[in-house]
């Protein structure tokens, strides 16, 4: 079984937005280096979930985990992903899909906010 760990983004016109991302994936591929991690979108960039998680389907994949990269859990995770992942799973009913927490409510995640927060302040001024 070939699993992969797709990364979930909401999307944006202006490509310089995914820079952060694209090096969250490059970093998140280096601790995993023999599991396929990529990135997907929402909207306004490619590639979009429906289409990617299909050209992973057609690679052999038979499971994968989407972590959402978002900080909280609004309208796009708890309505449009449900209804994405429903639809995946129905295309594509011999793949294994998991759905992770948004990964800014993961305690960890907050903590490293928090302290990133806390040396700007203290770097400020």
């Amino acid at each position: 079984m070939t699993r992969a760990l797709v990364l979930f983004a909401h999307g944006a016109r202006a490509a310089s937005w995914a820079a952060p991302f694209e090096r969250l994936r490059d970093l998140t591929q280096q601790r995993m280096p023999d599991v396929p991690v990529s990135l997907a979108f929402l909207e306004l960039m490619e590639p979009r979930l429906p289409a990617h998680v299909q050209a992973l389907a057609e690679g052999g994949v038979t499971g994968l985990t989407i972590v959402p990269v978002f900080l909280g859990q609004g309208g796009h995770l708890l309505r449009d992903l449900p209804l994405m992942v429903d639809q995946l799973r129905a295309d594509h009913p011999h793949l294994a899909i998991e759905v992770a927490g948004a990964v800014g409510e993961d305690p960890a995640v907050l903590q490293a906010m928090t302290d990133y927060c806390v040396r700007a302040f203290g770097s400020a001024g």
